[in-house]
């Protein structure tokens, strides 16, 4: 068959070399499939910057997940003290509600993205086991599920049915949890590890503020926590969006204008009620 610019001159080449040719699955639109025998030498060039295989897809949802903690630490320590400061020069209540939203905010993040994970990985191993007793129990009907799946997909029958072989002898498992489930038997993620990193992200991202309002003489503080604090969110803002793809710009300024608010609201509150006696 031919498909774009893979046009037939790869058979050709392959009966020329038979140990050269490999049988390739080519993902035009995933999960569609479109099937060549190709030379190795010959293979379609990937673009470097695209994740093409789930492994990447997955390292790059961790890294951002883990900016995004980071960013929750910044924000929410920086307008708790920033608060207090605004009611106290004192540095001690201030250091003691830096400290503790550290501590509430990663035993937070921690325990959600716990709660997260494990709901999302006991429902994967739980298909998982599904797949595999159907594989089990009968084989034939999931090969016809299957070849159905990339017929449905607009692959001729016959090679429907040769790529659903083909990815069967090679892994039945794997092959229907892709094409049905989209569930990639190695790579559940772990409750335990994701719970650690949130933890980790979020506290790396609360020392900034924490450090910077109480180490400074009290009349600097304030001012020289903000600046370190939008300085620290236009990095975050900047990885996040080259991470994603997006614009930096963009991404930046969403985090440096909702961080200033943040703050400026909380030592406004702070400064109100310091002001009036309430605290």
């Amino acid at each position: 068959m031919t498909g774009g610019g893979f046009s037939g001159s790869g058979s050709a080449q392959s009966s020329e070399d038979p140990g050269a040719a490999i049988f390739v699955i080519l993902r035009v639109v995933r999960p569609t499939c479109l099937c060549f025998t190709y030379p190795m030498s010959e293979l379609p060039k990937q673009h470097p910057n695209e994740p093409h295989d789930e492994s990447s897809a997955a390292r790059l949802n961790w890294l951002r997940a883990g900016v995004l903690g980071a960013n929750d630490g910044i924000v929410s320590v920086a307008a708790t003290v920033v608060g207090v400061a605004g009611v106290t020069n004192d540095v001690t209540p201030i250091l003691v509600a830096g400290a503790a939203a550290v501590v509430g905010g990663a035993v937070s993040m921690a325990l959600g993205e716990y709660v997260s994970v494990s709901s999302q990985s006991d429902s994967q191993r739980a298909l998982i086991e599904k797949e595999r007793r159907e594989l089990r129990d009968d084989p034939d009907v999931e090969l016809e599920e299957l070849a159905g799946i990339y017929q449905a997909k607009g692959l001729s029958a016959e090679t429907a049915r040769t790529v659903a072989r083909e990815l069967t002898d090679h892994n039945a498992l794997g092959a229907h949890l892709e094409a049905e489930l989209k569930i990639d038997e190695g790579e559940v993620a772990s409750a335990w590890h994701a719970a650690l990193a949130s933890a980790i992200a979020f506290s790396v991202g609360a020392v900034l503020p924490l450090l910077a309002i109480v180490l400074p003489p009290a009349e600097v503080r304030i001012p020289l926590t903000f600046v370190a604090v939008v300085i620290a969110l236009a990095i975050t803002g900047s990885v996040s969006a080259n991470i994603g793809g997006s614009s930096k710009r963009k991404a930046t300024l969403r985090l440096v204008i909702g961080g200033a608010l943040a703050m400026a609201f909380t030592y406004g509150v702070g400064l109100l009620l310091g002001t009036t006696g309430i605290a």
